[in-house]
């Protein structure tokens, strides 16, 4: 059976931590910043976990 292919988008987005938590950034960071806060885009800036059955998902997209 043939290897499975890592998903191209999801390698992008997200990365497995050495404890095995799939971790991503947190989106609506790209543009409009000056509408936003800058208590918001503080916030942002901390990355964030996925948890559950998404995190699965993600790790079978990753291929791990």
């Amino acid at each position: 059976m043939p290897k499975q292919k890592t998903h191209s988008g999801a390698k992008k987005r997200f990365h497995l931590t050495a404890t095995g938590k799939v971790k991503y950034a947190r989106p609506t960071k790209g543009h409009f910043l000056t509408t936003k806060s800058q208590a918001r885009k503080r916030k942002l800036r901390k990355g964030s976990y996925i948890a559950g059955k998404n995190a699965a998902n993600i790790k079978t997209l990753l291929a791990k």
